[in-house]
């Protein structure tokens, strides 16, 4: 019985995928959920699993071109299964929502990079029948060719008016408000018009890398964040000599439970954020309101091969730090494997990012919108701190701040701040 495998549909607005790798080749054999398609969207590179075990008798796709959601990946032959297999259903996968919690499992991701990372997916667009403009925050519906379009001009095509049917952008679109920038001074300056580039190659070779569709998000991502967020950095210092010994009695006691300082910094930041719940908010400018969150879930930014990806932590203040030690080791494992889902990079209310295993000893976190914060931890060293009439060496661990001003105000942000360096000082104060 010959089945057609589809591309199931991969989020909210994407119609379109780039076709990397074909993984299979016709008369192979396969089993269900084995790999057939390596594809490319706007958050990651995304491999598409076979939904039923057979032989392939013809590919519909090839390598460099572009596959539709829905369209025929493969036809495969279920009549050639191994006794005692079970032909699974070819239906299309469910729809990875980036506003919901999923609870199915999407195709295996191998990320390059978080859309920020991360993790940060805009709401989903309300249907509607007039014209919608492009606002900070909201992800534009269009197809690749017409996002193609709009990085070659230098149009950030989130701020495109769409004209089209449900208010997608179109190619006349993109167009349309490329030729009004060029009138009105005032567009010239926006996030993703840059100044164009002087000729380098005058002054000696170059070399150009396309860059990934990951990572041209990751810039416009990056780019809206800086000119959105009135960015303010607050330093502090805690000093850790008793979280120390809680971890050096812990690995003697449970060395299989990987406490780490990250996995400890995530607990001591949930309870902080019930207690100054503006952080983990979001300001809607176009209702002049604040969004507050009454849900708490953490992304930790996580190095890897392919980049900085920012898992996210779910309902973190409901987990105990031996679970969130757990789930912090686990994401991290996941996203180096490259086997990090979309539903893992999404959904996050704060973000922490420690880089103290690579130095360093204090930096700015660029808030990654429309959270309001990021907490950064840097490495820590020892330093002389005078306790009882005598200087003692102590491990003491920089902290930085970075929040959103238009939100949170300076007092506030120390207070945050010193309110978490008590805890990272103090374990036992959590409990109280």
């Amino acid at each position: 019985m010959a089945i057609e495998v589809k591309l199931p549909e991969l989020g909210e607005g994407i119609e379109q995928a780039e076709v990397v790798r074909v993984l299979v080749s016709v008369g192979d054999t396969v089993v269900a959920d084995q790999p057939l398609l390596e594809i490319e969207t706007d958050k990651a590179t995304v491999e598409v699993p076979s939904t039923i075990a057979g032989t392939v008798t013809s590919v519909a796709v090839a390598a460099g071109g572009t596959i539709a959601v829905g369209a025929t990946i493969a036809t495969l032959d279920a009549v050639a299964l191994d006794a005692g297999d079970t032909p699974a259903s070819a239906a299309p996968a469910p729809v990875v929502d980036s506003t919901a919690r999923p609870t199915n499992t999407p195709p295996t991701v191998h990320s390059r990079q978080a859309e920020t990372p991360t993790a940060n997916a805009a709401p989903a667009p309300e249907p509607i029948s007039a014209p919608t403009a492009g606002k900070p925050g909201r992800r534009a519906l269009a197809t690749p060719s017409v996002r193609k379009l709009a990085r070659e001009i230098g149009v950030d095509i989130d701020t495109v008016t769409g004209t089209s049917r449900g208010g997608r952008v179109s190619i006349a679109d993109v167009k349309a408000h490329a030729r009004r920038a060029l009138t009105q001074p005032a567009l010239v300056a926006a996030p993703g018009l840059a100044p164009p580039l002087p000729d380098f190659s005058r002054w000696g070779p170059v070399e150009r890398e396309p860059m990934t569709n990951v990572r041209r998000t990751v810039a416009r991502r990056m780019s809206q964040a800086w000119h959105t967020v009135a960015h303010v950095t607050q330093h502090d210092q805690a000093d850790i000599t008793e979280f120390d010994a809680v971890r050096k009695t812990v690995k003697k006691t449970s060395p299989d439970l990987p406490l780490t300082l990250t996995a400890f910094a995530v607990a001591v930041v949930a309870a902080a954020l019930k207690e100054f719940p503006k952080f983990n908010a979001s300001v809607d400018t176009e209702r002049h309101e604040t969004i507050y969150k009454r849900y708490i879930n953490i992304g930790v930014a996580v190095d890897s091969e392919q980049g900085l990806l920012v898992p996210v932590i779910k309902d973190a203040d409901t987990k105990s730090l031996g679970e969130l030690s757990q789930e912090v080791a686990k994401l991290a494992a996941k996203v180096r494997s490259r086997k990090v889902g979309p539903q893992d990079l999404e959904g996050g209310t704060f973000t922490i990012t420690n880089l103290g295993g690579l130095g360093g000893t204090l930096f700015t976190p660029i808030v990654n919108y429309p959270e309001v914060a990021i907490l950064g931890l840097s490495r820590t060293a020892l330093s002389p701190v005078y306790l009882n009439d005598r200087f003692e060496a102590r491990p003491l661990l920089p902290l930085s701040l970075s929040y959103d001003h238009r939100l949170i105000d300076g007092a506030d942000g120390v207070r945050f701040l010193r309110w978490i360096a008590d805890r990272l000082e103090h374990p036992l104060l959590l409990e109280l």
